[in-house]
Formats: structure tokens, sequence, C-alpha cells
């Protein structure tokens, strides 16, 4: 655990660690005991603050912050092989889902141990939505809150995603025939170079551990409160997605907060000024977001 706190307002951050893990502890002040969240991010090289390299926003940083002046204790973390948790990867072609799913439920042993901590949930933006649902099936949370989560296999959100981007229609015939192959668990050891980025041999074997993943399907064997929250200037997940999501869990309660981009904050629906906000950690989060965790929580 860190030794060097800082705060700001009505909220301590302190560092903390696991296992060659880290990450930062976002503590509302006094002594009175707090219900609390583990945050976790969505895929590539994402780190505890939300950010990718080259593109700064800091949602997940905000996002912590602003549960904190709720009364709500965060902890985000930089994956395995990230950030300051670099030190801890493992070889890519040794990265599965569960290796993440693995740490989550780890950290959250770690949280479980806060004699403050009262009431323990876990919070998934985009693919950690998936990672969130999976540690829920293996840990003890009071809830469950899934951000901009996917709704239906991978298979079908990389050929969205890939014709959103207007990717040829040959390279789009490509991705199929890979994802065809991977789905049956066989390798692919020829990738053409314009898909070598998603479909490199050494991410293959994470790719296999996740294609058949339904998320969906996942949901639907927790038992837990459920809050399915989508914003609807998503470039990466959709409404539909949400829906399909709430679905799973009728019991559940879904959120669509009007104009948030992916990176949670309010942006147009054009792609290229929507893409220019994730690199613009001056900017708020959209305002119904954290009201809409906080409500959530306090209900429970």
């Amino acid at each position: 655990m860190g030794l060097l706190p800082t705060s700001a307002g009505a909220w301590t951050e302190t560092e903390v660690a696991r296992d060659g893990l880290h990450g930062t502890l976002t503590m509302p002040d006094g002594s009175d005991p707090v219900p609390a969240v583990l945050i976790l991010a969505g895929s590539g090289p994402v780190d505890r603050d939300g950010n990718l390299p080259g593109a700064r926003n800091d949602s997940l940083k905000l996002l912590a912050q602003g549960l904190a002046e709720r009364g709500i204790a965060a902890l985000r973390i930089d994956k395995r092989g990230i950030g300051e948790s670099r030190a801890a990867g493992i070889r890519e072609e040794d990265l599965r889902v569960e290796t993440y799913v693995a740490d989550a439920v780890g950290w959250l042993d770690l949280l479980h141990a806060y004699r403050r901590i009262e009431r323990l949930s876990l919070l998934g933006h985009s693919e950690g939505a998936l990672v969130a649902t999976l540690a829920a099936q293996q840990a003890t949370v009071a809830g469950l809150i899934l951000i901009a989560g996917v709704g239906e296999p991978a298979a079908r959100l990389i050929e969205r995603q890939l014709s959103a981007a207007g990717v040829p229609a040959d390279l789009q015939a490509a991705s199929r025939r890979i994802v065809d192959e991977l789905e049956r668990g066989r390798p692919v050891p020829e990738v053409p170079p314009a898909l070598a980025a998603l479909y490199r041999p050494s991410v293959q074997n994470y790719l296999m551990s996740w294609l058949p993943l339904d998320p969906a399907r996942e949901l639907a064997k927790t038992a837990l409160p459920v809050l399915v929250i989508q914003g609807t200037a998503d470039l990466q997940a959709s409404v539909e997605d949400a829906r399909r999501l709430a679905a799973a869990r009728p019991d559940g309660e879904l959120r669509l907060i009007e104009g948030m981009n992916h990176v949670l904050k309010d942006a147009p629906a054009e792609r290229l000024p929507n893409l220019a906000i994730y690199d613009r950690p001056e900017l708020p989060l959209s305002a119904s977001l954290v009201p809409a965790i906080a409500d959530f929580l306090d209900d429970r």
C-alpha cells in the first residue's frame, strides 16, 4: 500500500499494490463505512485513468473522484502489463480473458479487507464490462455496473467495428475467415499485414478465449443487482448492446445517457469530432453518469 496519499476536497487518494499490480484507491474522507467499486478498464493498453498512449481523457480518474465526492470509494487499476503494472506483464501469447478475471478477483479480495468498505461492487467499462461479469460469477460482490459494454459475441463486434471504420470489403472478408478459424480453436499463421494489429499470431490465444463468450449469456448467469449504462453518442458500443444486456437480466436497470460517448463525455455524433474528445482530459464527464451510479449504489 502506498504511503503518500494525496487529497482534494472530500476524498483522499492512495496508491495500492498486490502481486506486482498497481492501482489508486480514492476514499471519501471520514471514518464511516462506505460502499465501494472496483473499476475495470476496457481493451487494449488502457491505464487506470482510462487513457491510451497518445490519447488522454482521464475518464476513469474523473469517475473515481466523482464517486468519492458522493461518498463512494473507488479502486481503479493498471491492468497486468500496462502502466505501473507493466513489470507484472506476461507474454502476449500467454494472455487470456481469464487472466484479467483472476486479477479482478484478487483485487476484490484486497478491498474486502478494508474495514470501511461495507458494500463492494464491480464496475466494468467497455471490455471491462465482460471481465466484471465473469469475475462476479466467482466473487462475492453487492452489485454489477456495466458501462459501454458490448451485448453480443466478439465476432459480431469486430465485424461491425471494421465496417463502421470503413475498412475495405476484401479485408472485412479476410477478417471473417480468420475469426471463423479462431472460433474453431485453430490458429491462423498467415494474416494480411493490414489486419496484423488485430490478428497477429501472438494475440490469437487471447482472441480464442474471448470469441466464444456471449456477454448477455454470461450476465444471465449472475443473480446480482445490475445497472447497464450506455451513451447514445458511443462509437464503439451501441444502445442495442445495452438493450441486449438489459434483456438478459429483466430485473436490472438500464440507463441511456444522451450524447455521452465511449470515454464518458458529451460528444457530437460525427465520428471525427467524437474521436477528438478521446484526447481532451479537461472536459468533464457527462453530467448524468455519476448520479446514475451513485443512485444505484444507494438503493442497494
